[in-house]
Parts: structure tokens; C-alpha cells; sequence
């Protein structure tokens, strides 16, 4: 009678649902650190902050990785986020621009690199199609093989 294990069962169960608890937290997270890098980690005067934490706490993630993730944001923390902009072409010669918040420029501009390679573009040098766009809002894309 293989593949009647109780345990067997549970585990799947349990590692799609964990799995799926892991990627909102993530999101929120992200959330939190982009709101505290951009306006303080007060929450009172950041809107946008507040938001994040209804979101947190919504989701059910823990008080001590919501305070992380503030206190990393807002530098008290040793790790450091810093946000860049890469410029390329995508399929077509389409121009593209990408603003990515990150902890390790070189692995992203790596996986930068590939994706737009992977997908018929390439990456340019900076200000190369800079002066084709003016800025009017934001588009957030999340990675979905994560």
C-alpha cells in the first residue's frame, strides 16, 4: 500500500501552504522596507507605512520580522539597501527602463542581464534610453519563480 502514509499527506499539504504563507510574507515585507526607506519609519506621519503593517498583520506575519524589516530599512541594521536603475532594450528594440531596490548590485544586474537576454533584449549603458521617458507613475512586477 504505498503512498498511503498520513504523514506523506500532511507534508505536501503542508509545504504548498507554507509556500504560499512565504511569498506573502515576502511581499509585505518588501512593502514594509520600501515605505520606510521612503519616508521614515514613523507611522504616524507615513501613510504608506501604515498600510504595509494593516497588510502584515492581516497576513499573520510575526511582530519580530515586522520590526526587522523597519529596522533594516531605516539603516539600523548591518544590511543595506540601495536602490538602481538600469536602462535596455527589450524584445524588438523596445527601450526599457528598471528601477530595482537590492542588497547586491552585482547579482542584479546579473539576473538583470539574463532575464532581458532570455527574453530577446539586452542591456544598455546608462542614459542610453533615459531621455525617451518622462516619469509618470510606477508599474510594481513581482518574480514569479520565487
Amino acid at each position: 500500500m504505498a503512498g498511503h502514509s498520513k504523514w506523506a499527506n500532511i507534508q505536501h499539504r503542508k509545504k504548498a501552504q507554507d509556500n504560499k504563507r512565504g511569498k506573502v510574507f515576502t511581499k509585505v515585507i518588501r512593502e514594509i522596507t520600501v515605505a520606510t526607506k521612503l519616508a521614515g519609519p514613523d507611522i504616524n506621519s507615513n501613510s504608506r507605512l501604515r498600510l504595509a503593517l494593516s497588510k502584515a498583520n492581516s497576513a499573520n506575519v510575526p511582530k519580530d520580522t515586522i520590526e526587522r524589516a523597519i529596522k533594516k530599512a531605516s539603516g539600523q541594521s548591518d544590511e543595506n539597501y540601495e536602490e538602481i536603475t538600469y536602462e535596455g532594450y527589450g524584445p524588438k528594440g523596445v527601450a526599457i527602463i528598471i528601477e530595482c531596490l537590492t542588497d547586491n548590485k552585482n547579482r542584479t544586474v546579473s539576473e538583470v542581464r539574463n532575464v532581458l537576454s532570455k527574453n530577446g533584449g539586452s542591456l544598455g549603458t546608462k542614459g542610453s534610453v533615459a531621455h525617451l521617458f518622462r516619469r509618470v507613475g510606477n508599474e510594481n512586477r513581482e518574480d514569479e519563480r520565487r
